[in-house]
């Protein structure tokens, strides 16, 4: 079990939480946070949250590592239980782990692996650590713009918005007609869709904590498709796209990088102002999604429907009972 690290300038006594931060804008963002406080790192490579560890600490700044899978609910109850009992001083948590496949592939229950890394993961962690943060606290997801149908760039790109019927048809990969040609990008519109919409709901239900979310931009050189996208395309990914983007970013203003979404990111973490149920684009300004994602009511379905399935998980919310404090639905702690 690691153990919190403080030190005497109050200022560093702050901690961060953040989900995917070896890589992209995850890793970019953590370095920043880590002058503001102590980061906490919760992602499922130990050897690379390690390395950035180290990293942090060589900085002169602090860290600490907890292994998490995000596509594995026991996984994340643990992560969580672990989290709390490092009895750290959290005034942000950022979600921002999340992944991209061109062909579907399911987890140990046969579950979608893009809806549950990149919605009942991050939806799962933020209900068991909600309740131990303090108010005013920053809660921030990242999320995607391709979620709406009506989106111009997502459009030319093969996306056709998000798919929804319900979260037990999304977790067995299943999705409106008239999608996208690449089944993937329905999987990965659909959970963006649902994880903002539980973002608008938590910024409602507990206005004590300050939910947002933000759309990043087109970055593409974070690799957010892994393996998925094949060696050549992570080759671009790696040495041609990183120097063609800052060259088409004045022209096109979807485009960012790492390092500003990371700037965008980090002033919202930071954000004392107590804005919340904010959807922000890449360059920090509030924006509107889809038509459908700004109806409560679709909004309230989405949680309920994913606060139902994840009840029938054996051990449910599964942490420890002398922390069963996180195994309530967020709506239980409203201000």
């Amino acid at each position: 079990m690691p153990k919190a690290v403080f030190v005497n300038n109050p200022t560093d006594r702050k901690a961060y939480v953040i989900t995917g931060p070896t890589s992209g804008i995850g890793r970019v963002t953590a370095l920043e946070l880590a002058k503001h406080g102590q980061i906490v790192l919760v992602g499922r490579n130990r050897e690379k949250l390690n390395q950035l560890q180290r990293e942090i600490e060589r900085k002169g700044h602090h860290a600490v590592t907890v292994l998490c899978d995000l596509s594995d609910m026991a996984s994340v109850w643990r992560a969580a239980t672990e989290i709390i009992t490092l009895r750290l001083p959290i005034v942000g948590l950022l979600n921002n782990a999340g992944i991209m496949q061109t062909r579907p592939t399911k987890n140990s229950l046969g579950w979608d692996m893009s809806f549950v890394t990149n919605h009942l993961g991050p939806f799962a962690l933020t209900e068991a650590l909600a309740p131990s943060l303090p108010d005013g606290a920053n809660v921030v997801f990242v999320v995607s713009a391709v979620e709406d149908p009506e989106r111009k760039p997502a459009v030319t790109a093969g996306f056709r918005g998000g798919r929804y019927i319900s979260a037990e048809a999304s977790a067995r990969g299943e999705w409106k007609p008239g999608g996208a040609k690449k089944p993937g990008y329905d999987a990965y519109a659909t959970s963006k869709q649902a994880i903002l919409a539980a973002a608008m709901v938590f910024a409602r239900e507990t206005p004590r904590l300050h939910f947002n979310a933000i759309e990043p931009g087109l970055n593409p050189t974070t690799g957010l498709g892994g393996s998925d996208v094949g060696a050549f395309v992570r080759f671009l990914q790696r040495f041609v796209i990183p120097i063609l983007v800052p060259l088409l970013m004045p022209f096109f203003k979807i485009l960012s990088t790492p390092k500003r979404a990371a700037r965008v990111i980090n002033k919202i973490m930071a954000d004392a102002s107590g804005q919340a149920g904010v959807y922000y684009d890449e360059g920090g300004h509030p924006m509107r999604g889809s038509a459908l994602v700004h109806d409560p009511k679709f909004q309230d379905r989405v949680v309920t429907e994913t606060r139902a399935l994840l009840s029938t998980i054996p051990g449910q919310y599964g942490v420890d009972k002398q922390f069963a404090i996180v195994a309530e639905p967020l709506s239980r702690f409203r201000a």
